[in-house]
């Protein structure tokens, strides 16, 4: 989403490097430079003006004109800037002291609130809460159905007591939204659900009666929370949009949608500052998973390229399964031969935390290499599954007995050429090195580890490139001349060597007058 306004702002800072200190003009092309960055980006245009404004005035303040590195100092304030108008701190979800923490969704037409219910709700669901769905979209035809699949594929119960509209009852829908609502809480009431989330129809800003039918709502079940569900790909009227949501249901926070665009992400820049309304999700993709807590610091990160490592943590945290991660380090700790069916649960294990390319996407400096990451493709995986999957089990223990023959077979059995079934022998070959090195405690390239110069196994690779002493001679008589010229060469040396300081003076010719001592000193040099 916020590639174009990375790369931008990334270039930007990169023309800094180098300089200890920055002129009035430094800053004013830096912010010029930022300034055209939002715009090109759909940001508005008062949240711009407001953003450069800042950055200005701290650029030219003390804190910049003081820094041992002032074009990091730059970096930092926009960083810093950047988290404010996102919302500053990460805001969660306030629930309710008795009674179900009552949730109401709105927003645009195909804004994407359904399926953010169920994505919602599966989110809920995970951290410990018991959430129910209730199907207050009554005028969108199938919506009440979507809702019901949404829920069955987040394994968590839906209210839906009117089917709503048909395509042959478009003008009249089944049932009143307002009551369904209410009836719905009053439902998770009884059934003992701790979250209610209530999927309202969509509506435009300039509709006046959805607007009052959304009013009608919230005043109906009084709600926790009201998220205005707005798409990132919306643009330059992103703001437009929120400000009429924020006059007509007074919404609570914010959840961007469609993350995983390719539009350029102003409406994430934008909303939060106008209205004042925290960011409080992310839909980050289509799947149910593909939903996250918004960190206003984090994504600031993502958008200056310094990577996103903390919610990297998290993924590997919550889907890292610990029995196989335990089995793993009790293998390593006891030297055992690392095999291709550990090699197939580490690539299992991977895959379980999602895309690879939003992975490596929260590296730091992972802009410099997008092109190569939007290249890779996420079946390399699958295949690699398939080509060990071919194997017998022996064949996985013992890959050295895999000849030709035998790869030609795992080829055919997992439909790849037998060249990536060798590929894949190769990297498992270099792998189980690697391993191996570790479990001994002699990886290459790391300082105190045995096997390096200046550690426990760098003695023979010292002694090879020590230079080699002149082996003497067997002659009784050749010894001994050689002896006698040895003898000569220290004598002749040691005559040529300076009798007085280090630093040149013969001791003949030095005065201690010279030095200006204080008097009496003189006798502590020996005079």
């Amino acid at each position: 989403m916020f590639n174009s306004l990375s790369d931008r702002l990334t270039a930007t800072f990169k023309n800094l490097r180098g300089k200890g200190r920055l002129t009035e003009a430094d800053v004013d092309a830096t912010v010029r430079e930022i300034r055209r960055a939002l715009l090109d980006a759909d940001v508005a245009v008062p949240v711009v003006r407001e953003f450069t404004g800042r950055v200005r005035e701290r650029a030219l303040g003390a804190e910049v004109s003081g820094a041992l590195n002032p074009s990091q100092q730059i970096v930092k304030i926009v960083n810093e800037e950047l988290v404010e108008i996102l919302g500053g701190e990460t805001r969660r979800i306030r629930l309710a002291k008795s009674g179900p923490t009552v949730i109401m969704l709105a927003g645009l037409q195909g804004a994407g609130k359904t399926t953010l219910a169920g994505k919602l709700s599966k989110w809920l669901k995970a951290q410990g809460h018991s959430p129910m769905l209730v199907a207050c979209d009554l005028q969108r035809p199938n919506a009440v159905t979507q809702l019901q699949i949404v829920g069955q594929r987040a394994k968590v119960p839906v209210f839906a007591p009117h089917p709503g509209a048909t395509y042959t009852e478009l003008e009249h829908p089944a049932g009143d939204p307002v009551e369904v609502a209410r009836a719905g809480v009053e439902e998770a009431r009884q059934k003992l659900h701790d979250v209610v989330i209530v999927d309202t129809a969509g509506r435009l800003g300039v509709d006046a009666d959805m607007m009052e039918q959304a009013r009608q709502i919230r005043r109906a079940i009084v709600p926790n929370e009201v998220l205005f569900v707005i798409d990132s790909m919306i643009g330059q009227d992103a703001v437009n949009t929120a400000l009429a949501f924020d006059e007509g249901v007074n919404f609570t926070g914010i959840v961007l949608s469609k993350l995983d665009g390719d539009a350029r992400g102003g409406a994430a820049l934008s909303v939060a500052s106008v209205t004042g309304k925290p960011v409080m999700f992310a839909s980050t993709g289509e799947g149910l998973d593909d939903f996250e807590l918004f960190h206003p610091d984090r994504m600031a990160s993502r958008i200056l390229d310094m990577g996103d490592v903390l919610t990297l943590i998290e993924q590997a945290e919550k889907s890292w399964d610990k029995d196989e991660a335990a089995r793993m380090a009790k293998k390593f700790a006891d030297q055992e031969d690392f095999t291709l069916d550990d090699f197939l649960a580490q690539m299992q294990q991977i895959r379980n935390m999602g895309s690879m390319k939003k992975m490596l996407m929260m590296m730091p400096g992972a802009q410099n290499i997008r092109q190569q990451l939007e290249q890779f493709d996420e079946r390399e995986i699958d295949r690699v599954e398939a080509i060990v999957r071919s194997m017998t089990p022996h064949e996985r223990v013992a890959p050295k007995i895999i000849n030709g023959s035998r790869r030609a077979r795992i080829a055919r059995g997992s439909g790849v050429h037998v060249s990536e079934v060798n590929g894949l022998l190769e990297r498992f070959a270099q792998a189980q090195k690697m391993m191996k090195k570790m479990a001994q405690g002699g990886m290459p390239g790391m300082p105190g580890m045995p096997g390096m110069p200046g550690a426990g196994g760098g003695a023979r690779k010292n002694a090879k490139s020590a230079p080699k002493k002149k082996a003497k001679s067997g002659n009784p008589a050749k010894a001994a001349q050689e002896r006698k010229d040895a003898d000569a060469r220290r004598a002749n040396a040691a005559k040529a060597l300076p009798t007085g300081a280090a630093f040149g003076q013969q001791a003949g010719d030095f005065d201690p007058s010279q030095l200006n001592l204080p008097k009496g000193f003189d006798k502590f040099l020996g005079k």
